[in-house]
């Protein structure tokens, strides 16, 4: 039995931040996972960010609400549902990924929260656990699952070397150069050939 764990950000769904950075116009907060490997430096970066532009969730959740899926996600998740079981892997957070989730109708996913107080600041954040997307993997595997992963950032990759085949998709040539074990695609007909064609 096959199960296919996924990354959500920059797999199916645009970078968050990316696109709050877009709205703000604040360059700083277009750094990803593709840029800093080390995600609480990254997230405290964010966090100092936001402090200091006096943004908090409900600024981010607005840019969200206007957010969609990537061309063609919505269609090559249902496809690959249809003959694995998939499961979302992602460093975002459930306050962020509701709506996003909704328009793929409601994969399984498996993240993070965020801790905010009561006007809305977002003031840390609570891991599921260090390294939640490679023990996931782990865990899966554990129960007789043969398990393919694909990603597209620093933080996949110890999810991509625990799964038994990884795929890096549309990653940015620093991991893609970094990283030359795993296959790479560009586009969701050539991931899914290589999920499916690789049972």
């Amino acid at each position: 039995m096959e199960v296919v764990c996924l990354d959500f950000e920059g797999v199916l769904v645009p970078e968050i931040w990316i696109e709050v950075a877009r709205h703000t116009g604040i360059e700083a907060l277009r750094a990803t996972t593709r840029d800093i490997p080390d995600y609480d430096e990254l997230m405290g970066q964010r966090l100092r960010i936001l402090a200091d532009n006096g943004l908090g969730l409900g600024d981010i959740q607005a840019v969200i609400n206007d957010m969609g899926p990537m061309d063609g996600a919505a269609e090559f998740l249902a496809t690959l549902r249809q003959s694995a079981q998939v499961v979302i892997l992602s460093d975002t957070f459930y306050e962020f990924a509701q709506p996003l989730v909704r328009q793929l109708d409601w994969p399984t996913l498996f993240c993070h929260r965020l801790i905010t107080d009561k006007a809305g600041a977002i003031t840390g954040y609570a891991l599921r656990m260090e390294n939640h997307k490679r023990h996931a993997v782990q865990a899966f595997k554990k129960l007789r699952f043969r398990v393919t992963a694909a990603g597209d950032s620093y933080n996949d990759i110890n999810m991509l070397r625990e799964a038994d085949k990884g795929i890096l998709f549309r990653a940015p040539d620093n991991v893609k150069a970094e990283f030359p074990e795993f296959s790479t695609c560009e586009m969701y007909v050539d991931l899914l050939s290589a999920i499916c064609g690789g049972k």
